[in-house]
């Protein structure tokens, strides 16, 4: 959650400096009864957005793709989490 916090009333009223803090970290935006908003910059949506991933059905891989995953392995640090893993 963003370290900054306003009221919808207090955005509205001094967006100039709400907007200017938003440039530097993400504003959230509160409003009784509703999930917060969050204000960020430009640059920052840009950067989140880059990262964005698109999740696929098995049937939507290619042939390489699915060579790829049947030949792939978990790596070593995984073996940590065999517990959580239903008995075979």
């Amino acid at each position: 959650m963003p370290k900054v916090t306003v009221s919808s009333d207090v955005f509205l009223n001094a967006y100039d400096h709400i907007s200017e803090s938003a440039r530097h970290e993400p504003v959230s935006i509160t409003s009784p009864g509703r999930e917060p908003l969050v204000l960020l910059s430009a640059k920052e949506y840009r950067r989140l957005k880059q990262n964005d991933r698109e999740a696929l059905h098995p049937w939507e891989l290619d042939e390489s793709d699915l060579q790829a995953l049947t030949a792939s392995e978990a790596p070593a640090a995984a073996a940590q989490f065999d517990h959580e893993l239903p008995p075979a």
